[in-house]
């Protein structure tokens, strides 16, 4: 019979999450058919890829009532992806370590009522608020490795009223995340983020660790370079011309840049860039850049927040190569339960990843899955023709790979 492919079991077993031997048999079916699933995926249309090895109301009871810790499951999940990255580490002094925040909504149709966790959230590629679900999520990139590494459900303050939940903003979830990152003496972190999350109490909570931030910050923030206490735009229109700008190439592309040490708002002695890519113009405003470390020259600054892209296509990745966002499961614990098992995914297709690239040929998440996909295909192929040579009915065969019903 065509089996789960060995990398997928290998995985999960090492992850030792302690599930029974049906827990553990759902946990695989299900990761095995996000990824072989083509399309759009939800619980049904994963099953079928699966192969239907789980009857689909057994596998709906897993996600909503099975008795399993997702604590847990996040807890050994991070766990093996930290030894990863620290099993990969080069021999230079300090390990840098890339910590990376945004946060993204899951949309639903506006007739959907009864998926519980749903509100209007604002969503930056609509413009405009959507019915949805949103979750403020942290990435990390060190060693080469480019893990999706935890989240928090993000709820409005009316529906925490409603609801009898506590209220947490989004730079509060953020914060809860950097406090529970496990990090030691040989690491050097940089949180990046953009400018939705570059506060005065996230720059102190990454102090208090240790981190250093490089973030997108608003150009309405005050400055006050030579004692001009001003708005970084209105300085940027006023003060400065094109004398004053250096000129950075960063990935082949050119940027002009000023910089800009000493206080930001209510923020003490910072680096800020005011940059415009291509050439100067006073008329247009300037993208701002706030970064912590007094140590770091400008090249070093923009490669660093360049980094930041990784949890964009991480979100491109996730919604349409995983279907994180198609699920239609009613229970909030069901989609908790969901979202946890899609960054468990996503951490094994990076973790084959980086196993199967070489030097010369890296590899994407997307040829991951297509090798996947392969290989099971080449799998059924070589099943169907063991079982003809041995004169065995055709329907039979596709009995026995629950093609029919």
């Amino acid at each position: 019979m065509v089996s789960v492919h060995l990398a997928i079991v290998k995985f999960i077993l090492s992850l030792h999450l302690e599930f029974s031997k049906p827990q553990i048999r759902h946990l695989i079916s299900i990761v095995n058919g996000i990824i072989l699933c083509e399309g759009r995926k939800n619980i049904s249309t994963i099953r079928e890829a699966a192969g239907k090895q789980r009857h689909l109301s057994s596998t709906t009871r897993f996600l909503n009532e099975s008795p399993w810790s997702m604590n847990r499951m996040q807890k050994r999940r991070m766990e093996r992806m930290l030894q990863t990255i620290r099993n990969h580490s080069s021999n230079r002094c300090q390990r840098i370590v890339f910590l990376l925040l945004d946060d993204t909504s899951c949309k639903k149709e506006s007739t959907t009522r009864r998926m519980e966790g749903l509100d209007f959230h604002y969503s930056h590629e609509n413009g405009r608020s959507v019915w949805s679900h949103c979750i403020v999520t942290m990435h990390i990139v060190s060693e080469g490795n480019s893990f999706a590494w935890d989240y928090r459900p993000y709820f409005r303050e009316k529906y925490c009223e409603d609801h009898q939940l506590t209220f947490k903003s989004k730079n509060e979830l953020a914060m809860e995340m950097i406090e529970a990152f496990p990090t030691d003496e040989s690491e050097r972190v940089y949180v990046l983020a953009d400018s939705w999350y570059t506060s005065r109490d996230l720059l102190d909570a990454c102090n208090a660790r240790g981190f250093h931030v490089i973030a997108a910050v608003k150009s309405n923030r005050t400055i006050c370079p030579a004692g001009i206490r001003t708005s970084m735009s209105d300085f940027a229109a006023t003060y400065i011309d094109n004398a004053d700008l250096c000129s950075v190439t960063v990935e082949n592309k050119r940027y002009r840049v000023y910089a800009y040490e000493g206080p930001l708002a209510d923020t003490e002695n910072v680096q800020v860039l005011l940059s415009w890519e291509g050439k100067f113009d006073a008329t247009v405003c300037p993208f701002c850049i706030v970064c912590t470390d007094l140590s770091l020259d400008l090249v070093t600054i923009l490669s660093y927040y360049r980094i930041r892209w990784h949890i964009e296509t991480g979100y491109r990745y996730f919604k349409e190569l995983l279907g994180f966002d198609q699920y239609q499961l009613l229970s909030f614990k069901g989609i908790n339960r969901y979202w946890a098992i899609q960054f468990l995914t996503q951490n094994l297709l990076e973790f084959q990843r980086m196993k199967w690239s070489e030097p010369s040929a890296k590899l994407t998440l997307g040829d991951v899955v297509r090798r996947f996909r392969h290989e099971h295909k080449g799998q059924l192929m070589l099943y169907v023709f063991e079982q003809a040579m041995q004169k065995k009915p055709l329907f039979d065969i596709l009995r026995d790979l629950k093609m029919i019903s």
